[in-house]
């Protein structure tokens, strides 16, 4: 059953989107392409550069922002749930909450540990921070799409290694790219 809040299992769908703040700065984007046309400059190409202004602050505006939460799952309610700063209206700081469930994670992991990686990528190493740090704007990306796209990468690069002949060692491109992620991970 839908509550009054919109927070429903799918994280809001269409709706959720038209709210999100990824909309919004497009649609702000999109305005000002209009008020370019409108100001005579475009041409005949304005609809074009509007549909081009939105689209392109649509992709690359961060999909979580520091006050929008209706873009990840489970966050709704984390202030007064031991978040930073949360005092309770005691003054004292909550201990902080277990971490939740991240089903994402065991899947990849899984997958991961089925994978015949190099033990120098320390692709575990990584995914022990990941789970340290739980889901949140800066691990879930990585967890969704950058850790997934290295492996199948490596994968890939190592299947087509004996007919490449440009030096490349796949296996030190995995461990820069987890390096990297790691890097992003913030500590618990």
């Amino acid at each position: 059953m839908a509550t009054s809040d919109g927070d429903d299992e799918g994280g809001g769908g269409l709706l959720g989107y038209l709210g999100s703040a990824r909309n919004i700065a497009g649609c702000g984007a999109g305005a000002v392409g209009l008020g370019l046309h409108f100001a005579g400059y475009g041409g005949a190409w304005w609809p074009g550069i509007v549909a081009a202004l939105y689209g392109a602050v649509a992709l690359l505006w961060p999909p979580w922002t520091t006050g929008d939460t209706r873009g990840t799952r489970g966050a709704r309610g984390t202030r007064g749930a031991g978040g930073t700063g949360d005092t309770g209206g005691t003054g004292t700081p909550r201990p902080p909450e277990p971490p939740r469930s991240w089903p994402q994670l065991e899947e990849l992991a899984v997958f991961v540990g089925s994978a015949p990686l190099p033990p120098s990528a320390n692709v575990p190493g990584l995914l022990v921070r990941l789970r340290s740090a739980g889901p949140g704007p800066t691990t879930e990306p990585i967890v969704v799409r950058r850790l997934p796209l290295a492996v199948d990468g490596y994968l890939r690069a190592l299947t087509w290694q004996p007919w490449v002949s440009d030096g490349a060692d796949p296996a030190a491109e995995l461990a820069r790219a987890v390096d990297e992620m790691a890097a992003l991970v913030p500590a618990p």
